[in-house]
Formats: structure tokens, sequence, C-alpha cells
């Protein structure tokens, strides 16, 4: 603006552009992001099909298709503009989906799409507005509400599906948290779950779980393309590792026995999928690195809690949620101040009552 004879000079009109922030921006896209998320997760759904052949590659079309449908139909019953083009349904269908077990019939995949894309996302205004993880939503909701069928799993089958190995039917059998939590403070017992060939399984995928609780390594190789792209950042996930590492192994000293190592933890259920894919989910984590950091810990913390003195032998779902409803106060005590702030000027800041903001 300028200044003359007193008076203040607007620019001519046209050249003074107003708009809301974000003002920088890059060439990255919400559908980029999410085609990314999707093609990082293809080697976590072919370690699912390869140890329980059909079964895993029937689970992730139908929470896929399911999830699709109902983003299709919400757009339609709201008169909204679709976004299925922007693939973020199919990311909640696929994350849905290696949280479930193998054996998760149709109609609860059907629920399950249902909770995660118009209870946990449209209802709160669709993509950006949700508080809570759509897949940890749906996960927890059917956990809750169809425990049987959740918590219904098959031993693995290595090759079946290509015809490498005999082929398996499904069988129910319990996961390797359920088991270990079963012999808790049988020191003998624990100890198989710390030796190097259980753990060597476990890496690979060679137990049972959900599709994307087996292979730790699948996770793995797909979390670090995610960081490697800039996707993700790693304070997030190295928080949750480093946290249920300590938190373990302090465990393990003031009562050797209670629970397996810390490996252990880290290489069996969700921690790796959770840590990696849902925790660091965009809309529903802290915005700064020391926000995140603490979000990290939090989750940490409450798994260790969860799977060692729980009622249920996993936690990584019940721990993201709970750590989502922190993230508001998160980001409220981790904000970034600017140079020379001092609580005082808060005052200044603050609008007095009838004033306009």
């Amino acid at each position: 603006m300028k200044r003359e004879e007193g008076k203040v000079r607007l620019p001519p009109e046209g050249t003074l552009i107003l708009s809301s922030s974000p003002h920088i921006r890059t060439e990255d896209s919400t559908r980029k992001v999410m085609l990314l998320v999707i093609l990082t997760l293809i080697p976590a759904v072919l370690a699912s099909v390869w140890f329980f052949g059909l079964h895993a590659l029937r689970v992730v079309i139908y929470c896929m298709a399911f999830c699709a449908l109902f983003e299709y139909l919400w757009c339609v019953l709201a008169k909204t503009k679709s976004t299925l083009s922007n693939l973020s349904a199919l990311v909640t269908g696929l994350i849905l989906a290696l949280n479930v077990s193998p054996l998760t019939p149709w109609w609860l995949c059907l629920a399950g799409a249902f909770i995660a894309i118009v209870v946990a996302k449209q209802v709160f205004g669709g993509l950006g507005q949700n508080p809570f993880n759509p897949a940890a939503v749906a996960r927890v909701a059917m956990l809750v509400g169809a425990t049987g069928p959740m918590t219904t799993w098959m031993d693995p089958a290595p090759g079946a599906v290509f015809g490498l190995a005999d082929k398996v039917d499904a069988v129910a059998s319990a996961t390797p948290l359920a088991a270990a939590k079963a012999v808790a403070g049988n020191a003998a017992e624990i100890a198989y779950y710390n030796s190097w060939d259980f753990l060597w399984n476990a890496f690979l995928g060679n137990v049972g779980g959900s599709l994307g609780e087996t292979s730790a390594l699948a996770i793995l190789i797909g979390g670090i393309a995610l960081i490697a792209l800039r996707v993700i950042h790693c304070y997030i996930p190295l928080a949750i590792f480093v946290t249920i590492t300590v938190f373990v192994w302090i465990v393990n000293l003031a009562s050797p026995g209670l629970t397996p190592g810390p490996l252990f933890h880290l290489l069996t259920g969700g921690v790796m999928i959770g840590a990696f894919f849902m925790a660091t989910d965009m809309v529903t984590s802290p915005v700064t690195h020391l926000g995140g950091v603490v979000f990290g810990i939090g989750i940490g913390v409450i798994v260790c809690v969860i799977r060692i003195w729980g009622s249920f032998p996993e936690g990584m779902s019940f721990a993201i949620l709970i750590m989502n409803a922190l993230v508001p106060l998160i980001d409220k005590m981790c904000y970034k101040r600017p140079f020379g702030w001092h609580p005082s000027s808060i005052n200044i800041l603050q609008p007095r009552r009838g004033e306009i903001k």
C-alpha cells in the first residue's frame, strides 16, 4: 500500500491477490500421495498372498471395492463432486484389509468399509477433516462388534497359491502375540519367542496374524520407500520403535519372563504397519516435529501397556486412536514460537471481547 497526503491508496484493481494459507505450494497432489502409498503397500500385499493365498487377495479386493463404493454413494447422496479420483478411499480400503484376518468374511469387510468411509471420514467433512484415522476406527469397531471373526486366524502356507507348497485350508490358530500372552510369566515358554528362529520367521512373515501384521520385512520396505520419497517423515516411526524398545527392555529387567523382548514386539502385530502407514497420516498426526515425537512416544507406551497388561494381545489401533484425540493438545503445546516471542505478548495477540478477529 502507498501513503499519499495522509491517505492510504490501494494497488490498482486486479493486482492485489488475497488468499488463505498455505501460501507455499508444491507439485504434490492428494492423488499423487495416495498413489505412492498404494505402491509402497504392494510388497505387503504380495507377501500376504504368498503366505495366505487367495484368502488374502479376496479380503484386499473386498475392502478396497467396498470403500470405493461407499465413497461414491456418499458423494451422490450428498450431491457433491466425486472424490474417488483422489484415491483416498482405495488407500483406506487397502490399509483396512491389511489390518484384518485373511479369513474375514465379506459382510464384515462391508461393515468395516462403511465405518471407515462414512462414520470416521465423511461425517466429519471428508478427507482432511477427520480427527481419527479411518482404518483404525474401523478395525477397533470390527474387533469390538465381531470379536469372533476378527480373532480367527490361519496358519501361513508359503507359496501354496503358486503350487510351491502343500495347499492348506483355512484353520483357526493363534497369533504370536496371543500365544506369548497366554504363557506370560513362564520364562521357559517366553524364551522361544526370543529365539532367532522365531524372530527370523516373524521378520519374513511366516507367522499367523493380520495380512499386514505378518511380514515385517514387506512393511519395512514400503515404509523406507515412503520416507525416501518424502511422503512421510521418520520421526514418528522412530519415536514409536525407540519407545517400545526401551519400555519392553525396562519391563524385562524388572520382571524377567513376563513378556518377550523388544525385537518380538517390534516384529509382531501391527507395530510396523501402524508406525509407517497409520500413525503418519497427515490429517490425524501433529504438524510439528516435536509434536510428532511426543505423538510417537505416546503410541509406543500405550501399545506396550495394552500388550503386557491389557485384555487384548494387540493395541496398536487403540493407541493410534487415543493419541489422535490428543493431537490438538499436542499441537497447542508444541507449536513453533516466533523469534522473540514472550508469554506476555499473547495478550496483545488475543482480540478483546466484541472485537473482530
